[in-house]
Formats: structure tokens, C-alpha cells, sequence
């Protein structure tokens, strides 16, 4: 059987060089930056603050809102229109939705925790490279949550499953390679996003699902550290 070498070198389960770091931002409640490969994200969050307009208010409990957003020159040189858009309104949606699973907003009621995400630069996988983000920034800010949600992408290209597609590989096969970003409690395996671009079958998800999962709980564990490595160099001080 031929084997498929990536543009990148990487392995086929290998997800690029990740970087995580906690309370980057002064005077959010809490923030982070989530880097993997040439895709870079920045998350604030602020609150738990009233909700306005009232009629939107829970009085049983708090409400996540969150706002994705690309920098003007963040991808491939193409100038990337400020203001909200189809897409990054869908982003903000999924996203929201990925990371409510693992909150308990329950003793903020008729409040909002508003996250903010900006991605100065994008090589694919930016959703993801969002939630990762917003996750550590929220545990930053002090949120109840059981759980980090750490996100990667995986595809299919010439027949293979990849991890983490980066810019290059999702435009080969003549820009059909399939795309399937997926989040996951890592403690008890559950998907709370799973979305996909392109056409793949039943088998190859199946297939999908079982190989991402290592990246996911790696991912996990460097969003971990990383707010472990604020905390005792605060604590030192």
C-alpha cells in the first residue's frame, strides 16, 4: 500500500506544535493564548455580569455568549471583512455550544460570561484552535467547569486520515479533502462538536474518531499545564 508523506512531515496522527499560555490579557477576568502550528488564538472573558437586555436574563442561570472574530490579515493574505459575518456568527454559535457542557453557570443567574476570541493569524484549524482558548481562558476566570474542552480537526487526504489539517492539506485533492473539527470532555470521552466539510463514510468517521482522540487528551493536557503554570508562578510571588 502507498504511504501518504504530509506536506509537513508530520506523522499521520501528529498534530502540529501546540503552545498554551494563561492570563495574558490584564484586565480580563480571565484570558489565554492557544497557538497550534501557524494558527493562533487569543480568548478574554468578562464576568459574570448582569445580562442587558433584561428579557434575555435566566433567573435560574448564567448564560455563555461568545463573539469569534479574524483579524483583517490573519490568513492567507486576503483581507478578512471586520464586523460579524455568516461564518463567524456560525463560529461563535458551535462554539458556545461545544463549551456550555462542561459550565456551571448555575450560581449566576440572570448573568452573562462573555468570551471574546480574535485570531491575529489563521493556517486552518481556527474554530478549534478557538475553543481551546476560550476553555483555558474560562478555568482562568474562575468558572466552575468539570472539564477542559480541548478541539483538533481531522480529514481524509488520498485515502488517510490526518490530524490537524494545516493550510496546505486542506486544499490537495483539489480543495475536497474532507475537514471534520471535533471537541471532547477528555474524561468522559463526550463529542460536544462535531462538524465536517467534505464527504467521508460511516466507516472512515468511526475510524476518525478513535484516531483523534490521543491528540484531544494531549491538548487537554497542555491547556492543564498551562494554567498550572500561571497559578505557581503566582504563587511564588
Amino acid at each position: 500500500m502507498t504511504k501518504f508523506k504530509r506536506p509537513s512531515g508530520r506523522k499521520l496522527d501528529e498534530p502540529r506544535k501546540i503552545e498554551a499560555e494563561a492570563g495574558v490579557i490584564k484586565k480580563a477576568d480571565g484570558s489565554a493564548r492557544f497557538k497550534i502550528g501557524d494558527t493562533e488564538a487569543y480568548a478574554a472573558v468578562y464576568g459574570p455580569r448582569d445580562l442587558h437586555p433584561k428579557f434575555l436574563q435566566n433567573p435560574k442561570t448564567g448564560i455563555l455568549r461568545c463573539n469569534y472574530s479574524m483579524m483583517p490579515f490573519s490568513g492567507d493574505g486576503t483581507r478578512v471583512r471586520p464586523g460579524p459575518s455568516r461564518r463567524s456568527k456560525e463560529i461563535s454559535m458551535v462554539t458556545e455550544k461545544a463549551l456550555t457542557q462542561v459550565l456551571d453557570l448555575k450560581d449566576y443567574p440572570n448573568a452573562v460570561v462573555d468570551v471574546f476570541i480574535e485570531l491575529p493569524q489563521t493556517d486552518a484549524g481556527s474554530r478549534c484552535a478557538g475553543i481551546c482558548a476560550a476553555s483555558i481562558a474560562l478555568a482562568d476566570a474562575g468558572i466552575k467547569m468539570k472539564d477542559m474542552i480541548p478541539a483538533v480537526s481531522i480529514g481524509k487526504i488520498k485515502d488517510f486520515l490526518v490530524v490537524d489539517l494545516d493550510g496546505d492539506e486542506e486544499h490537495l485533492d483539489d480543495n475536497e479533502a474532507a475537514d471534520i473539527p471535533i471537541a471532547m470532555i477528555p474524561s468522559t470521552e463526550e463529542i460536544t462538536l462535531l462538524q465536517m466539510d467534505g464527504i467521508i463514510s460511516k466507516k472512515d468517521l468511526k475510524d476518525a474518531l478513535k484516531l483523534v482522540k490521543p491528540s484531544l487528551i494531549k491538548i487537554a493536557e497542555v491547556q492543564r499545564t498551562a494554567l498550572k503554570k500561571k497559578y505557581e508562578v503566582e504563587g511564588e510571588k
